[in-house]
């Protein structure tokens, strides 16, 4: 497996595979690159390069105990771009790295870039407050934390049927449930809560409202971990070239349960 060195030597590991033109994907909260099975070999199978990377705390990178702020996890992702000498790339990202996709467009721009395809992502604000009614009270953050801090492992699997919306989508097998929280749990204990509290925290209203390439937004009507309604149905509102397609029956899980489907959406997107 390659590695990169971010601006503060911090060892990332990704994955390259293919030729072509390249999509980069970032895993969501908690999970590494191996999340992306059901779209990497299919987009190979189209002719497209696919990068993968671990986010620092997660999978094989480095665990340091700084970093997991949206700002560093953007200059991270950056930094592999810039390895990679990457452009006209497509960045598709999953929950948290939504957010970190979004930042890093604000933070180094979009030359790199043709297009980003986002599922089920944690913007453009999770948390209530004054100016954002849609958001969550940090009351529910705090619950969580707290829960994820005195028995992690009970605290995924209280949620796995949720996140995979399995009481809507019948035919997730239990072993790929029991993997998929493998996965979870195989990130650091503590990069998972401070990537919660920032993914929970971070303001990417204005992110979202810079970016000018295509944009597609994928979302489940189901997702229980990242409402629809205070997440993408609010970005969509404020890119101007976002376009929102919603999944009746997806929960959180939808890159998994709705493989299929959000890969040929993704494809077109990519194509058009």
């Amino acid at each position: 497996m390659p590695y990169f060195q971010t601006t503060d030597d911090t060892t990332l590991a990704y994955e390259d595979y293919g030729i072509g033109a390249p999509i980069v994907f970032v895993a969501g909260w908690s999970l590494h690159s191996d999340m992306w099975e059901y779209q990497l070999h299919y987009f190979l199978e189209h002719g497209y390069r696919c990068i993968l990377v671990d986010r620092r705390g997660h999978g094989r990178s480095d665990r340091p105990a700084t970093g997991y702020d949206v700002n560093t996890r953007a200059d991270d992702l950056a930094a592999l771009i810039d390895h990679l000498d990457l452009n006209d790339a497509t960045l598709v990202a999953h929950s948290a790295g939504g957010g970190e996709v979004v930042r890093y467009l604000a933070r180094h721009g979009q030359d790199r870039v043709s297009r980003i395809a986002l599922l089920a992502p944690a913007i453009p604000f999770m948390c209530q407050t004054e100016d954002n009614p849609f958001g969550a009270p940090k009351a529910v953050f705090e619950a969580s934390a707290a829960q994820l801090k005195s028995d992690r492992p009970q605290w995924f699997a209280e949620r796995a049927q949720g996140y995979f919306a399995t009481h809507l989508r019948r035919g997730t097998s239990q072993a790929v449930i029991d993997m998929e929280i493998g996965r979870c749990l195989s990130a650091s204990a503590y990069a998972t809560i401070a990537v919660q509290r920032e993914l929970f925290n971070s303001d990417h209203r204005p992110d979202v409202a810079a970016v000018t390439v295509p944009f597609l937004l994928l979302h489940g009507l189901a997702d229980q971990s990242i409402p629809i309604d205070i997440t993408s149905r609010q970005a969509v509102k404020l890119a101007p070239h976002a376009v929102l397609k919603e999944f009746w029956d997806a929960g959180h899980g939808l890159y998994i349960t709705h493989a299929a489907e959000v890969n040929a959406e993704i494809l077109e997107f990519l194509k058009n």
